[in-house]
């Protein structure tokens, strides 16, 4: 299938950050070329057919070659993770008669945070965010607190936190995503004042 030949030893920050200053596709290449295999599994596993998840690898790349440079990337490979699992889950909606697959496969995203929501909850942890974060909460509007402290704090999935407050899903989604960048903000700048 894929041939390796790790060109250099380079992390996946600096080929990223190689890629920024130089426009050089082939570190492109070769950012990829590290987890391919990874990328295949994730489709194979989604996609259930192997051709398919190899079209699907190449659409990915092919995808990165556009949003590399418009996305600001802090973890390049859970940024990937996401790509490639919503990817899939969008080529899965787009063609439903041609796979055939239970109803909480695709409410998947309903009951687990995605990779990118996970590597902000692995950065929370640290103590020293986590109590900043503490600090900085009641600085939230009352949703978007409830929201972020349920889902971050007591890790409750977007299901659990409806089934609990009463709103839409969208909701949901919308007051997290708003309260951890109203968050980030708010963290970013007692982080500046210290």
């Amino acid at each position: 299938m894929w041939l390796f030949s790790r060109k250099n030893k380079l992390s996946d920050e600096e080929l990223l950050q190689s890629y920024l200053r130089s426009g050089n596709k082939a570190l492109i290449g070769e950012l990829f070329e590290k987890h391919v295999t990874t990328v295949y599994g994730v489709c194979l596993f989604y996609l259930r057919d192997k051709s398919t998840a190899q079209d699907a690898v190449m659409q990915i790349f092919e995808k990165l070659m556009t949003e590399l440079a418009k996305t600001e990337i802090r973890n390049f490979k859970a940024w990937l993770g996401f790509v490639v699992r919503n990817y899939c889950i969008n080529e899965i909606r787009r063609n439903k008669s041609k796979y055939v697959v239970p109803e909480s496969y695709l409410d998947f995203e309903l009951k687990q945070p995605n990779l990118e929501e996970e590597e902000t909850i692995a950065k929370v942890k640290d103590e020293e965010l986590l109590q900043h974060m503490k600090e900085v909460l009641p600085g939230l509007k009352d949703k978007q607190r409830l929201c972020v402290e349920l889902f971050y704090l007591k890790q409750k999935s977007y299901q659990a936190i409806v089934d609990e407050t009463g709103w839409s899903l969208n909701e949901v989604k919308s007051y997290i995503q708003n309260g951890k960048r109203n968050l980030k903000l708010m963290i970013e700048k007692k982080m500046d004042n210290k």
